[in-house]
């Protein structure tokens, strides 16, 4: 690739925008990510009697929806990232394509 090319990219204000918005966006979905999942293995290693007190009369124990809604987290905040990705970083790296390849 074209180091000029590259330079005008890494330069421009939307790219910045672009980049500081993308990343911190990341990094609260990574740390909600690592706080519902490590806090449902901190339970599963430091309190078994609560993860297997039964529901009902039947054999589903607490830990399995607890256990199902990790994995319900993961699908929806991955459903966000690309509902916002779809929206406002790919307009950010619309505006900075035509400004920088016009």
């Amino acid at each position: 690739m074209n180091d000029d090319l590259v330079q005008r990219i890494a330069s421009h204000p939307k790219y910045q925008e672009l980049k500081a918005k993308r990343s911190s966006f990341g990094w609260w979905l990574t740390l909600a990510m690592m706080i519902v999942y490590y806090g449902f293995i901190v339970l599963v290693a430091f309190n078994k009697e609560f993860l297997s007190q039964r529901l009902g009369s039947g054999v589903m124990t607490v830990g399995i929806p607890m256990g199902f809604g990790v994995i319900i987290f993961t699908i929806v905040i991955t459903a966000v990232y690309v509902r916002r990705a779809n929206q406002e970083f790919d307009e950010l790296t619309e505006a900075v394509k035509k400004a920088v390849l016009k």
